[in-house]
């Protein structure tokens, strides 16, 4: 029995010692042990959030939510319109006028170009869209906006070909009484039809669509 518990005991001491050399590293010369913390997992971490898209893609419909209405009903009429876009942050910046330029184009988002597809025919500004999908780009001016579709689909947001341009409609724009921190899309109702609502910092624009 005492030579079991010792050959346990030295069995024990063995492994603590084991244990001890992989965990930390006596610096020759000095008293300072350094310890392995298995740093990896936090750089892991680390490099996932570095990653991370900082203007994240998000996509709008009309009617809103039109894939949740769908769900609950499965034969519901096509949607009317959905707007595929980039979200960028304000993050403290003077947007219109300082980073976004007056009288320059603008993608309205960020990374690819922004996309807006019509699922019937639509009347802009007296101007019949047929439907089908189109690059929705602008030129912002101080008081009001350029709204430009075009037909150079699934290309990057800063090398738009305007030759390609398929119509051109002229908005007002408002100033809001808050800053919105992330540019924002988004379909509402209106009389006869929808607006798209554009909005970043303190600028907000809309477009009237009827069908």
């Amino acid at each position: 029995m005492f030579a079991t518990r010792s050959n346990i005991l030295a069995a024990a001491l063995i492994a603590a010692t084991l244990l001890s050399s992989c965990e930390s590293k006596q610096h020759k010369g000095s008293n300072t042990v350094t310890v392995n913390q298995h740093p990896a997992g936090n750089a892991a971490d680390r490099l996932a959030q570095a990653g991370l898209d900082k203007s994240p893609m998000d996509m709008a419909y009309f009617p809103a939510e039109y894939p949740k209405l769908k769900m609950a009903h499965p034969n519901a009429e096509p949607p009317i319109a959905r707007v595929i876009f980039s979200r960028p942050q304000k993050g403290g910046r003077t947007i219109f006028g300082e980073v976004v330029k007056y009288g320059t184009t603008w993608r309205m988002g960020a990374n690819e170009a922004t996309e807006i597809e019509f699922f019937k025919d639509v009347t802009i500004d007296g101007k019949t869209v047929p439907k089908g999908r189109y690059v929705i780009y602008a030129i912002p001016w101080e008081n009001e906006w350029t709204i430009i579709l075009n037909n150079d689909l699934y290309t990057w947001g800063l090398k738009i070909d305007s030759t390609k341009d398929a119509f051109k409609f002229n908005v007002p724009i408002a100033r809001t009484n808050f800053p919105f921190e992330v540019f924002t899309m988004e379909f509402v109702p209106a009389d006869k039809g929808m607006q798209l609502v554009m909005a970043w910092d303190s600028v907000r624009a809309l477009l009237p669509i009827k069908y």
